[in-house]
């Protein structure tokens, strides 16, 4: 039923075949209902949505595919999808503003406000205003406060904006500096505006963490036979020119068809591991340009592997995300689950 109604939807000349320009949308109405963020909210889901569409059509831009070929596809872009989601789980959650209350009126209140305003203001500054304090202090919160994305334009919009003018209307010229606990009742009382507008209208929150500490390189180096079979397929695959020619480009590429079993992001979706891998190709010292064989290739891999292994190990990145995936929903229930 969903290829049927896709396909009706998606094939606006009738004539029984889809471009690649028709695909794309389709893939990413099929990741949104599956959870996965916006195109152009996450490098990841769009390196997901890219590769369907690429094997849809075959790798080529030219190419069209009809009815019977997206039906057989539909269960392989599902599967992929769901190996997508179980390297980079989603957490998808319906935000009503009691986990807001709870935080505010639980002990984490002070010492969260107190780090907070630290990283935003200098409590005796007479440069920020008490209302630009509080909804800096306020972007600073995340789901785990109980707090939606503040930068995302609806939750702004329809969610921040209301609160913060019911609470502090615009500056007041020669406004003097508020006290630290001016400042933290205010914030407080912030919150419970925020947690009363999100009671109306709740907030749907795609919340993602990833932790990278070289234990997924460590446990792929330790496997010999699956990281030579992961080789012989990189090499096998790569392209003729960057056979004959090392590159920075031509490893980066080759490290991505080895990042899920090494348990590493897709390069460019995570800047902090981005700069371990440039780091480690700098260590394996293969030089810009230089004719390579196979041997020499692979053992160039294996030895970038294994420093950013070392690096990751000695220095772990840790990076999470939040996406409003749709509009809020009305209701009082406070999870999906």
């Amino acid at each position: 039923m969903l290829v049927d109604t896709k396909f009706r939807q998606l094939d606006a000349d009738g004539d029984g075949m889809l471009s690649v320009g028709d695909l794309r949308p389709a893939v990413a109405d099929i990741g949104a209902a599956l959870g996965l963020p916006a195109e152009g909210a996450s490098p990841n889901a769009d390196h997901v949505c890219s590769e369907v569409v690429s094997e849809l059509t075959h790798g080529t831009s030219q190419g069209e595919v009809s009815k019977a070929e997206f039906q057989e596809a539909l269960s392989d872009i599902l599967l992929g999808m769901a190996a997508g989601l179980k390297r980079d789980p989603l957490v998808i959650l319906r935000m009503d503003g009691e986990d807001l209350r709870d935080f505010a009126a639980g002990s984490r209140y002070e010492p969260t406000a107190a780090a907070v305003f630290s990283q935003v203001v200098d409590l005796g500054s007479e440069v920020a205003s008490p209302r630009q304090c509080v909804l800096a202090a306020l972007q600073k919160l995340s789901v785990d406060h109980g707090v939606p994305p503040a930068s995302d334009a609806w939750v702004a919009k329809h969610i921040v904006e209301p609160a913060l003018q019911q609470l502090l209307p615009a500056d007041q010229p020669g406004q003097q500096p508020a006290s630290r606990d001016d400042l933290f009742q205010q914030l407080k009382k912030l919150l419970g505006a925020v947690a009363d507008r999100l009671q109306e209208q709740p907030v749907i929150v795609a919340h993602t963490e990833n932790h990278y500490d070289g234990s997924g390189v460590k446990r792929l180096l330790a496997n010999k036979f699956e990281l030579d079979k992961l080789l012989d397929s990189v090499w096998k695959n790569l392209a003729a020119e960057d056979k004959n020619k090392a590159s920075k480009g031509c490893l980066i590429t080759a490290l991505d068809k080895m990042a899920d079993a090494a348990s590493l992001p897709y390069y460019s979706a995570v800047k902090e591991v981005d700069a371990v891998v440039e780091e480690s190709i700098k260590t394996a010292g293969v030089e810009e340009g230089k004719a390579v064989d196979e041997a020499e290739f692979k053992k160039s891999l294996t030895e970038i592997l294994r420093a950013i292994m070392l690096r990751l190990n000695d220095s772990p990145v840790f990076v999470s995300t939040d996406v409003v995936v749709h509009e809020p929903l009305s209701g009082t229930s406070s999870s999906v689950n």
